[in-house]
């Protein structure tokens, strides 16, 4: 047998090997892709098994048929514009009927373009976030459906796991074969949360445009549609850069989908991203239109829990006020713009706080963004740092936007940019200050220390139209209308005049404006002799003189005459306590303690013919379904049962301080009213602590009210004329326009005399010879010989 060469032999070999080499690799190929598809079977099997087990556990789902979400205490005004909200979660329901075609596209659009072609579930999307969650090792991608994410939010924790996305599909397949499409739309649009305490879109377009879903364009109907995915990133209000990239990429996908045209999605994605923020808006030299009712929500919202306690937050509840928008506002702008001018006038005080500003410019951010954090904000007091001061003063807000301002502001704050301020005072680089926007630009501005309260009810059946406890809720929560115990000072003397008339006096009557000193016993303690506010005395006048003057001595010399103690229990059928007026002479000066509520009370009494008409703030208040369940019934003027005074006595007091409005101190109301139905008193407590302004034109009655907390004088020649009477002017300049006359007629029992009204049966008398009653003998009344005091 020949030899065969090596090198052939060699190649044999190799031809030899070869299948069986191939047939090596398939068998492993074979072992691999059975051993993957066991795997598959197997996962498939788990699954199978594991959702079959979780599907059985399902809770029943049919309940989401009357979906009823925990809806917010909404609070009104009388004429439908919402207050206040409370309650943990924002909302505002909105039927799947109602929600505009805009917002359900670029729902779609954003969150699950095939939501009505698929049965639920995602597998496709699943499947991309299962290897990317591998990938990348994070549990971040979801791949859910808006049904699996109303499985989600209204059945799940926010856990991140596989066992939870397992209960998540179990569920949404659930809700498909239990829910029609739209009732799934429905929950979801009114359950998800997206941002600033709003829940479903409803309440987000409140929060974010102020306006109902109804009004938005495609682009905030986009912007809206882009929060769920991740609310705090692509909150407008906190990062609109972010937002109008998301709002942009929705706008996009709205096009590609055929919802909108190219152009308009071009035209949409130009706009900048505008929201409703207070901040923002001042800062673009825009002021908001928000009505700022806070203290008058707050009692409401007492009120309401003591009746329906924690459900009052979850029920959907409705309370109509009886507070009237265009009064509410111009209440608060009167308060407002008054108390600034006020405190404005008494000078700067310096700076709230001081920072350390450091040198580079993102840490320099990210410090002045914390500092100003920790500020509370006001309507256009807003808080700033100064970057510099001259030759001007430069600040920037939190925002980082940077602003100079005005020459004014130097001059203002002039004391304060000295070297030789106090360091933790001064006007330097570091300074937390706060400004205003003015017609010309930015300005140096502070907090008022000074506090207020102002109030207005229509005086015939109660209903209070305006309430401002105080300059800024979220600065002082205190309500100085109900909570705050003040003396009226003389603002108090027309209810001692009041009780004058029934023990004989007239507006006629003589008194003595003369020196006298009151005993210890009469004083209550210590011997005290009266003066006026101007230190002067004038003699003999006419009670109706001595009121419009507001003299002291005059309506001292009345309470000595009439009793302290029959006036102590007089004033009680106006509502005020006895306790809180003592039976001596100087209450006569309003040295006793009264509330706003109380005041706008008693001037009612004088301004409706006498009837005790007590003020009130709730109209009604209806649940989520639209049923009234809860009504006020007041009773109102013209109800004997509620008379305080005899219709006389209210008649004549009310001519009086008509007189006072006419051409005594609250001379300047009548005169810029311009109404003959104008009648007011001022008041200004010892030593200034307290000024006051009262009284009523048209069918309303107005008291407003300013002082310290921490008492002390507003100045020494502070009053309830000068301070408090512009503020109710300017109110009631508005909620007046257009109001008929107040026309009171002259009840029985009353006649003229000097060009007074008078009671019929009284006598004029000397001031010095004989009772108001007429009656001689000195000895048998002992009014009689008081009377010599005047």
């Amino acid at each position: 047998m020949r030899d065969i060469p090596a090198g052939i032999s060699a190649s044999v070999n190799n031809l030899d090997n070869t299948p069986k080499k191939k047939r090596s690799l398939s068998r492993t190929l074979v072992w691999l892709g059975g051993m993957i598809t066991a795997c598959v079977a197997c996962g498939l099997l788990l699954f199978t098994f594991l959702f079959a087990i979780v599907y059985a556990q399902l809770p029943d789902m049919t309940s989401l048929r009357t979906y009823q979400p925990k809806l917010p205490l909404k609070i009104w005004s009388a004429d439908g514009q919402l207050l206040a909200e409370y309650g943990e979660e924002r909302r505002d329901y909105v039927p799947i009927q109602e929600l505009p075609r805009q917002v359900k596209l670029a729902i779609l659009a954003a969150e699950d373009s095939d939501f009505y072609e698929h049965s639920g579930v995602d597998l496709s999307g699943i499947g991309r976030a299962l290897v990317t969650n591998i990938i990348t090792g994070r549990k971040g991608q979801g791949g859910s459906t808006i049904t699996m994410q109303v499985a989600r939010n209204c059945f799940l924790s926010s856990e991140k796991s596989y066992m939870r996305k397992l209960y998540e599909i179990a569920i949404a397949t659930k809700l498909e074969h239990e829910l029609t499409k739209d009732q799934i739309l429905e929950i979801y649009v009114n359950q998800i949360y997206l941002g600033q305490r709003a829940y479903g879109f409803g309440s987000a377009s409140q929060t974010y445009f102020g306006k109902p879903l109804k009004d938005l364009s495609v682009g905030e109907a986009a912007t809206l549609a882009g929060l769920p995915v991740a609310p705090s990133a692509y909150n407008p209000v906190v990062n609109n850069r972010r937002a109008t990239m998301r709002r942009n990429y929705v706008l996009g996908r709205m096009a590609t989908l055929g919802f909108i045209s190219e152009q308009t999605s071009q035209q949409e994605q130009a706009k900048p991203v505008y929201v409703k923020d207070a901040i923002a808006e001042a800062i673009a030299g825009r002021h908001s239109v928000q009505l700022h009712a806070e203290y008058a929500t707050e009692l409401a919202r007492q009120l309401v829990y003591d009746i329906f306690k924690d459900d009052a937050y979850t029920r959907g509840l409705n309370v109509y006020l009886t507070i009237n928008s265009n009064d509410q506002k111009a209440a608060y702008n009167a308060v407002r713009a008054n108390i600034i001018s006020f405190d404005r006038a008494h000078g700067y005080r310096g700076a709230e706080a001081q920072m350390t500003l450091p040198a580079n410019p993102a840490d320099q951010e990210k410090a002045v963004k914390e500092a100003l954090r920790k500020v509370i904000s006001s309507p256009n007091l807003l808080p700033a740092v100064v970057l510099s001061t001259s030759p001007q003063i430069k600040a920037v807000f939190a925002s980082g936007k940077t602003i100079t301002l005005d020459r004014a502001s130097n001059s203002f704050g002039a004391a304060y940019l000295k070297s030789s301020a106090p360091e933790a005072l001064r006007i330097r680089p570091g300074a937390v200050i706060r400004v205003s926007h003015t017609n010309s630009g930015w300005t140096l501005a502070q907090v008022p220390q000074v506090q207020t309260g102002f109030m207005a009810t229509d005086f015939r059946n109660g209903a209070t139209r305006a309430l401002v406890g105080g300059f800024d809720y979220d600065l002082n929560m205190f309500n100085h209308v109900t909570q705050a115990w003040r003396q009226p000072g003389s603002s108090f003397k027309p209810f001692v005049y009041s009780a004058s008339l029934e023990k004989g006096f007239t507006p006629n009557t003589i008194l003595q404006d003369t020196p006298f000193t009151v005993d210890a016993r009469q004083a209550g303690g210590t011997a005290w002799s009266p003066k006026n506010y101007d230190g002067r005395f004038e003699g003999p006048m006419p009670l109706h003189t001595a009121l419009e003057k507001s003299e002291n001595i005059p309506v001292v010399r009345v309470m000595d005459a009439i009793g302290p103690k029959y006036a102590q229990e007089f004033i009680t059928r106006f509502g005020f306590p006895a306790s809180r007026h003592s039976p001596t002479l100087s209450t006569a000066l309003g040295s006793g303690t009264v509330t706003i509520w109380q005041m706008c009370e008693a001037y009612s009494i004088f301004a409706n013919g006498g009837y005790r008409v007590q003020p009130y703030l709730i109209d009604k208040i209806v649940d989520e379904s639209g049923r009234v369940i809860m009504t006020q019934a007041n009773r109102e003027s013209g109800d004997e049962t509620i008379r305080a005074i005899p219709a006389r006595n209210a008649f004549v007091m009310s001519t009086l301080l008509n007189d006072v409005a006419r051409r005594g101190t609250a001379a300047r109301a009548g005169s810029a009213l311009g109404r003959p139905d104008v009648g007011a008193k001022t008041g200004t407590s010892n030593d200034s602590n307290d000024a006051w302004f009262a009284g009523f034109a048209g069918n309303l009655v107005a008291v407003g009210w300013m002082g310290y907390d921490q008492m002390h004088s507003l100045g020494s020649r502070a009053t309830g004329g000068t301070l408090v009477q512009p503020v109710w002017i300017d109110f009631m300049k508005t909620a007046t326009r257009g109001q008929p006359i107040f026309n009171r007629l002259p009840p029985p029992g009353v006649r003229q005399s000097d060009g007074e009204w008078v009671y019929s049966e009284s006598r004029e008398v000397s001031h010095d010879s004989a009772s108001p009653s007429g009656e001689k003998s000195e000895s048998s009344d002992p009014l009689n010989s008081l009377l010599k005091l005047f």
